[in-house]
C-alpha cells in the first residue's frame, strides 16, 4: 500500500515542487468480447462503480473488443471514456495510470498484459470479480494473483480454488462480477420492441437458452473452424437442458397473466430458442410466447429486463443484470459453465440456482419459475434483499480499492 509520500510523490502534476497530488488514474483491462451482452457488461459495470464510489478517479478502458456497436454505446454512457487502443496509446497509459485493474471474467483473461504492466511500470494492480478453476491456475497465474493488491472473486468456490493452490494476495474475498454494477439503458428501443410484440412492462418474463458450448464457429465474422466434439456435445444435450425451460413457459402461459419473452444472451442462442422452445410449444402457451430473432446490446437488453417481472434460463450474465438492477432470476447451471453460477448462493439466491446435471434440480425448474409469474411482488422482494448484499459488496471492494492510496 502507498504511503502518503509515496502518493504525492507518484501523483503530483507536471512534477512542480509543492503542487497537490492529482487523483489516481485507473487503467481497466477488460471488455474481452461483443458476441455475448454479459462479457460487454463487465467493463460499464466496473467504470460505473467507480463514477459513484470514487469520483475524483480518473479512468481509462484498455479493451480487448469493442466493435458491433459497443463503442458507440459506451459513449453514450460515458461521453469523456478514454479508450486504451495501440502501441502508442498503451505505452502513453502505462506512463499517466498509477493502477491496473484486471476486469472480470472466466478467469484472468490477460495474465500478459499484467506481466507487462509489472515489469515496464513496476506499479501496483488488482484483479475484480473473476472465476478461477483449477484447469486456470498455473505457475504464473499464481504469482500474478499472489502480486495483485487485492482479488475478488466472483464465486466462492474459485476462492477457495486460489487459496488451495497457494494464492496468497493480501485481500483475497469474494467480489460480484463486475456486470452486476451496469446502469445502461436503450428505453426507446426497449418500448419500441415491447409494443411491437405486444408485451407490457411488469406481464413478461424473460426466458434465455443456452449450449453446452457456445458454437462461436456459426457466428461468420468469428471465422472459426467447426469444433466437432462441441458440436456433438451440444446436440446430445441441447433436449436435455431447454426441455426445463420449455416447460416452464408451458406452465407459465395458461396459468398465468403473464407472457414469456426469448432472447438471447449470446449470438448462438437466437436459432436455439426457436428450434428448441418456441417451435415445439402447444399453441396456447405460442400464442403467449414472444421469439426475439434478432441479437441485441447490453443497453436495450438491460432496459428490457427492467421492464420484466423477471427472467429465467441457462445464462449467466443476464441474471446478474437483473439483480444488479433488483429484477428477479432464476440461473440455471452445468459443468461446462464453470463454477460461476455458485454466486447464485454467496448471494443469497441459492433457491433460484438449479444445476442440470442434477435431475432433481432439473425437475424444480419449472415449478421456480411458475411461482415468480404467481407472485411476482414476492420474487422482487428477495432479489431486492440479493440486491443489498451486492451493493454493500460492490461499495466494499472500491473502498479497498481507494486504500491504496489512503
Amino acid at each position: 500500500m502507498m504511503d502518503r509520500r509515496t502518493f504525492t510523490t507518484a501523483l503530483a502534476v507536471g512534477g512542480t515542487v509543492g503542487a497537490a497530488p492529482r487523483q489516481p488514474r485507473i487503467l481497466l483491462r477488460s471488455s474481452w468480447q461483443t458476441i455475448n451482452i454479459g462479457d460487454i457488461g463487465h467493463s460499464p459495470g466496473v467504470m460505473t462503480l467507480l463514477e459513484k464510489y470514487w469520483p475524483e478517479a480518473e479512468f481509462r478502458l484498455w479493451p480487448g473488443n469493442i466493435g458491433d456497436g459497443v463503442r458507440e454505446m459506451l459513449l453514450r454512457r460515458f461521453p469523456k471514456l478514454t479508450f486504451v487502443e495501440g502501441a502508442e496509446a498503451e505505452k502513453r497509459a502505462f506512463a499517466e495510470c498509477d493502477f491496473l485493474l484486471h476486469g472480470s471474467g472466466p478467469y484472468l483473461v490477460a495474465p500478459a498484459h499484467v506481466e507487462r504492466w509489472v515489469k515496464d511500470t513496476g506499479k501496483p494492480y488488482g484483479v475484480y470479480g473473476i472465476t478461477l478453476n483449477p484447469d486456470k491456475i498455473d505457475a504464473q497465474v499464481t504469482r500474478l494473483l499472489t502480486g495483485a493488491r487485492f482479488v475478488f472473486f466472483r464465486d466462492s468456490v474459485s476462492l477457495q480454488f486460489a487459496k488451495d493452490a497457494g494464492v496468497k494476495s493480501p485481500v483475497m474475498e469474494f467480489g460480484p462480477d463486475g456486470a452486476f454494477g451496469a446502469d445502461l439503458r436503450n428505453d426507446a428501443a426497449a418500448k419500441a420492441f415491447l409494443l411491437a410484440h405486444g408485451l407490457a412492462a411488469g406481464q413478461f418474463l424473460c426466458c434465455i437458452p443456452k449450449y453446452r458450448r457456445t458454437p462461436e464457429w456459426r457466428i461468420a465474422r468469428k471465422n472459426k473452424p467447426v469444433d466437432r466434439e462441441a458440436e456433438a456435445r451440444n446436440a446430445a444435450m441441447q433436449e436435455h437442458d431447454q426441455a426445463p425451460l420449455r416447460e416452464a413457459v408451458i406452465a407459465i402461459t395458461p396459468e398465468t397473466p403473464m407472457k414469456v419473452l426469448l432472447c438471447p444472451e449470446d449470438e448462438t442462442q437466437m436459432v436455439l430458442a426457436k428450434e428448441m422452445i418456441y417451435d415445439k410449444l402447444p399453441d396456447a402457451a405460442r400464442k403467449k410466447t414472444v421469439w426475439r430473432e434478432k441479437f441485441w446490446l447490453t443497453d436495450e437488453a438491460l432496459s428490457t429486463y427492467t421492464m420484466s417481472a423477471g427472467l429465467f434460463g441457462n445464462e449467466m450474465h443476464s441474471p446478474i443484470l437483473c439483480v444488479g438492477n433488483g429484477i428477479p432470476a432464476i440461473v440455471c447451471r452445468f459443468r461446462e459453465q464453470t463454477t460461476k453460477g455458485f454466486m447464485w448462493r454467496d448471494i443469497g439466491l441459492g433457491d433460484w440456482l438449479f444445476d442440470l446435471d442434477n435431475e432433481a434440480d432439473v425437475a424444480r425448474v419449472a415449478p421456480a419459475a411458475l411461482a415468480m409469474a404467481e407472485n411476482p411482488a414476492a420474487a422482487r422482494a428477495k432479489a431486492a434483499k440479493a440486491r443489498a448484499f451486492v451493493v454493500a459488496r460492490q461499495k466494499h471492494t472500491i473502498d479497498v480499492l481507494k486504500k491504496q492510496w489512503s
